[in-house]
């Protein structure tokens, strides 16, 4: 995304979502609707897509956190808000929004940064797909997916989770997933690998913390270009691939956090890395 900004100003404050960041550049976004287990309305979808292609234009953010508040990460789109609501749509109207749902999606995988979820409760429809979107999904043992659009007679392939579920978990899983719609507890989801890693009870938050600063620490510019990599090269032949990985490299060895890491190593000391 493109650090110039036109004249766009940075939003002081957001409506449908809360917004937190501190000196070490991790900013933590919460889904904070808790009395409707964070359902996504109109707005948050706005809200989050916006968001993040601001958090992208500016330098101090390294790394993300999204969470939800109360007991769960997110049931999805709102039922009375979204659904009701598209009820009335015309066709050009459905397409514009789900269009802006898949830029959220986009968003999440094409920001320079790390993205953790930190997952409790349940994490359903769209809430599924915004967590399987981040690079990291932290859970602890109450969290529990379920991708429930064909259980509302739509496709399972909303939002990119065909794209994504298979490359995250197989083909088969996703199959089973999104036909069914069947909810996947924590046990399995780890089993799967839709999981990044499993806390204990209740431990999700300081751990998707704990591993944010780990993250923010390091070398931004690499870990920006290994989230870049990894996404491009997914449905790319090995060659194209390869010189892609080559040209990216012979970048980063121009810069300055390949200069410090040999430095460092050379003194005995840790390294200082500057994001470049």
């Amino acid at each position: 995304m493109s650090p110039f900004t036109g004249s766009a100003a940075r939003t002081p404050k957001w409506q449908h979502i809360r917004l937190t960041t501190d000196d070490s550049g991790v900013a933590t976004v919460t889904l904070a609707r808790p009395d409707k287990l964070n359902a996504l309305t109109f707005g948050a979808y706005a809200d989050l897509r916006d968001l993040l292609a601001e958090l992208s234009r500016e330098k101090f953010v390294r790394a993300l956190v999204l969470a939800g508040e109360g007991r769960g990460f997110c049931s999805g789109g709102d039922v009375d808000e979204i659904i009701g609501a598209t009820l009335a749509m015309d066709t050009s109207q459905l397409l514009d929004f789900n269009r802006m749902t898949g830029q959220v999606v986009r968003a999440l995988r094409e920001c320079p940064f790390p993205v953790i979820a930190a997952l409790h409760g349940v994490a359903a429809g769209a809430g599924a797909v915004l967590a399987l979107a981040a690079d990291f999904r932290i859970a602890d043992p109450t969290a529990r997916f379920a991708f429930l659009f064909t259980r509302v007679g739509l496709s399972g392939g909303d939002m990119g989770a065909a794209y994504l579920l298979p490359r995250v978990v197989g083909l088969g899983h996703a199959t089973r997933l999104l036909m069914l719609g069947d909810t996947v507890r924590a046990a399995e989801a780890e089993r799967i690998g839709l999981i990044s890693e499993l806390t204990e009870d209740g431990g999700v938050d300081a751990r998707a913390q704990e591993l944010a600063r780990h993250l923010a620490e390091g070398p931004a510019l690499a870990y920006a270009q290994t989230k870049a990599l990894l996404t491009a090269e997914l449905d790319m032949p090995l060659a194209a691939a390869v010189e892609m990985d080559a040209a990216t490299q012979a970048h980063l060895m121009n810069g300055a956090d390949y200069a410090e890491f040999h430095a460092a190593f050379t003194a005995k000391r840790a390294p200082k890395w500057q994001g470049r």
